[in-house]
């Protein structure tokens, strides 16, 4: 038996109002929000997140691969997996991949992944998702798109869900694009491409689906689409004979629609309160379509006091944008003047070296005295033993802020930076910088916990290291 065995979500920390999209343009909104990657932030570092989500708690070295799907990976020749792995910390044998230029990458390396486990070339494979899709501003699309990753782990053993049934169509249709180059996704006319491509290609693929398992809409407890907007979905929906009630919320109006991420993230949701025997239909879209069948496991209950915070703990935990002018400076879709100090610099020979300390997060106990510290060094700052370490993993660490000042001055995109001196549970002091911050809430003895970002760009490539953010 193959299927989902555990699964993590991520949403970045910032909301932006459908209201303050209209008041920046004019024009109407009703209620509902989408969520905003941090200045900070991108595919890379939010998969990675809901990759230490789904790991919460237990060992990450007993998975087998890693695969990233995305259509806005900040590399277009690099693997941005390889960087997931090691930043999830996980074995240097894994196997990985990235799946790209698709809407519907995520679902169809759920699909290739189930096949890796079936085959016997892999035990336990995490899929994680991630989308920072940019609309131009003032269009329709900018208050539908929102920031957004998750992950699915697929296995053999402790299946919360298993896969009864799947299908895939290809159907070549120019409906939605974005070119080597282009800033913003470009869409042909919404009519053709809702009617022609997204209604037309999902309904008959889920029909065919439904015809080759024997299985029918009413069977379905929830149905979990990749869907533009809402009114596209319930039309969808209908032409399919699925009820409202088989509709779990798609996040319209809490999150947005996260691109590939969005069935993984709606599935996560469900699954956080799936009973055994539930029938989950879930369909990827994107020039045709997955349509992937999963009956609901004994073991789901296993996975009810887990301590991943999923979809449920990440929306509750979150600030408003007071303003579109600061959301488009996170987006940098104005220009302003750059803060007159000296470019940052960076090596990719250090980093590579570096790469435990950099990628991994890793402290380093002393073996006489038990010394943590951080970064690495070959003499302890206690007892002067000479090359005598292990090493201890810092990301999944708590640690209390033992002092930090306010600095105006550096180039950072949302000032001030909150520059940080953390300890941490157990042993071991870093400085770090603080994110997803209040500056005036910010506050000596504050509980702080590890996020991966990104750091800044230098010599042509981006540079990525660990932050610290308030305990929420």
């Amino acid at each position: 038996m193959s299927g989902i065995t555990s699964f993590g979500a991520y949403i970045p920390y910032y909301r932006l109002t459908h209201k303050e999209i209209a008041r920046a343009w004019g024009g109407r909104a009703g209620d509902g929000e989408r969520a905003v990657a941090n200045v900070d932030e991108d595919s890379i570092t939010m998969a990675v997140e809901a990759v230490r989500d789904l790991l919460r708690g237990r060992d990450s070295h007993d998975v087998d691969g890693v695969v990233f799907a995305s259509t806005t990976s900040p590399y277009s020749e690099k693997s941005a997996s390889a960087l997931i792995a090691t930043a999830a910390d996980l074995r240097h044998d894994v196997r990985t991949a990235d799946y790209t230029n698709s809407l519907r990458a995520s679902t169809s390396a759920i699909l290739s992944s189930i096949d890796s486990i079936k085959a016997g070339s892999a035990s336990r494979v995490i899929v994680t998702a991630a989308d920072t899709r940019l609309a131009a501003p003032k269009s329709t699309a900018e208050r539908l798109y929102g920031d957004a990753a998750a992950a699915i782990e697929v296995g053999s053993d402790g299946v919360i869900a298993k896969l009864i049934a799947s299908h895939s169509t290809v159907d070549e249709i120019t409906d939605m694009w974005r070119r080597p180059g282009d800033r913003f996704v470009s869409g042909w006319e919404e009519r053709f491409a809702v009617t022609e491509g997204y209604q037309r290609i999902l309904r008959e693929g889920v029909g065919e689906l439904f015809e080759r398992s024997g299985i029918g809409p009413a069977e379905i407890a929830k149905a979990i689409f990749y869907a533009p907007d809402p009114g596209s979905l319930g039309a969808l929906a209908r032409s399919i004979g699925l009820k409202q009630d088989q509709l779990p919320d798609h996040l319209f109006g809490s999150v947005g629609c996260p691109g590939t991420a969005m069935p993984l993230l709606v599935l996560a949701s469900v699954l956080e309160a799936a009973r055994p025997g539930e029938k989950l239909l879930v369909a990827g879209y994107g020039s045709g379509c997955d349509a992937l069948l999963f009956e609901v496991t004994d073991e789901i209950e296993k996975h009810r006091s887990s301590s991943r915070r999923a979809v449920s703990g990440h929306l509750a935990a979150k600030s408003t944008l007071e303003s579109y002018e600061r959301y488009s400076k996170f987006r940098d879709l104005i220009e302003t003047e750059a803060a007159r100090r000296q470019a940052p610099t960076a090596s990719a020979s250090q980093t590579w070296r570096e790469r435990d300390d950099v990628y991994r997060f890793y402290g380093y106990r002393c073996l006489e005295c038990e010394k943590v510290q951080y970064p690495r060094q070959r003499i302890c700052i206690k007892c002067r033993a000479r090359d005598n370490f292990e090493s201890v993993k810092l990301a999944d660490k708590q640690a209390g802020l033992f002092t930090f000042t306010l600095d105006y001055l550096n180039s950072d995109a949302d000032p001030p930076s909150v520059m940080c001196v953390v300890d941490f549970d157990g042993g071991g002091r870093a400085f770090l910088m603080m994110t997803d911050r209040n500056p005036s809430d910010v506050k000596i003895d504050q509980q702080v916990e590890m996020t991966f970002r990104r750091l800044y760009d230098a010599e042509g490539f981006t540079n990525y290291y660990w932050k610290c953010r308030p305990v929420r």
